[in-house]
């Protein structure tokens, strides 16, 4: 029991040298104390605070087939680890430790070399102790890693006006996207009727992006096809199969590391920051100006 805690709680080395395979055995690059200060975390007061979080992470990796030969691009680079946990941190805020874990080993474990991972991720901020998570992880046990947007088919991201909402025309419009065979991403504006005044900014940008959110959920109405979806993974995969989807602004704004710099009620501006998101192939405005994007009349036929 000793030597299990003492294994628990020492350096992921320790750990990858003691589970080694002994009939195969594996060269090993690691991190240690890697500290960066970000915002993350699933409590109200962690949002918009940077905390410190420290990073010991071990790489087993396979022989290289041919003599290294002192030749720096046939070994797996100490910065490609460093590179990795940049990456994740920079996609989106997260709120857990455990999932940024799992795509730096996602990340790492994309290399041909890479074996097996251990990612120790601490945060040193929330008193006098150090919290955090450890994952191991191998290539054998890794998880599928998650279609990006940008693999797939570029989206055309179209704004609607209030007038095309409750436009009876409407369902032909989404025909004509639809024959287009291309992945829609709909976005929406405030609803008609003003939503509260909260008098306190962040207070604020919550109420307008609820808002926002319930407008889409009133477009969700008017036709099945109007899926509204909230999170990247489902636009992703909502893009790879070419559907059509409503955006849900919230947990993308929230979790966003750099932000728009726009706010919630300039919702055009807001779409056309999503549409750069996305690497979306067109932005349209239907009934609508939109910064950067095309206005499409409310006509009987949409002119794409």
């Amino acid at each position: 029991m000793t030597r299990d805690l003492t294994l628990a709680f020492s350096h992921p080395e320790s750990r990858a040298a003691a589970t080694a395979p002994e009939d195969a055995p594996r060269d090993r690059i690691s991190l240690r104390d890697y500290i960066r200060a970000v915002e993350i975390g699933a409590f109200q007061e962690e949002r918009g605070v940077a905390q410190r979080l420290r990073f010991n992470i071990v790489v087993e990796v396979g022989r290289a087939g041919a003599p290294v030969a002192d030749d720096v691009d046939r070994i797996l680079s100490y910065d490609t680890i460093t590179e990795a946990v940049d990456a994740a941190l920079a996609e989106e805020r997260l709120s857990l430790l455990e999932t940024l874990a799992e795509r730096i080993a996602e990340r790492l474990l994309a290399e041909p070399r890479a074996r097996r991972i251990f990612v120790r991720i601490e945060k040193l901020d929330r008193g006098p102790f150090a919290l955090g998570v450890e994952i191991e992880r191998s290539r054998a046990r890794a998880a599928p890693v998650e279609p990006r947007a940008d693999s797939f088919a570029r989206p055309l991201v179209v704004f609607l006006s209030n007038a095309a909402i409750a436009d009876p025309r409407l369902p032909a419009w989404l025909d004509a996207l639809e024959a287009r065979q291309r992945p829609v991403v709909l976005t929406v504006g405030l609803p008609e009727a003003p939503p509260p005044v909260a008098g306190a900014p962040m207070p604020q940008r919550r109420i307008d992006l609820l808002a926002l959110e319930q407008n889409a959920w009133v477009l969700a109405a008017r036709d099945r096809r109007c899926l509204v979806v909230e999170s990247r993974t489902e636009i992703t995969h909502a893009i790879h199969a070419g559907r059509i989807t409503v955006w849900a602004p919230s947990k993308i704004v929230l979790d966003s590391v750099e932000g728009p710099d726009v706010a919630p009620r300039d919702a055009a501006g807001l779409a056309a920051w999503f549409a750069g998101v996305l690497g979306a192939e067109r932005l349209l405005g239907l009934g609508a100006d939109l910064p950067g994007g095309e206005r499409l009349a409310l006509a009987d036929e949409l002119d794409l």
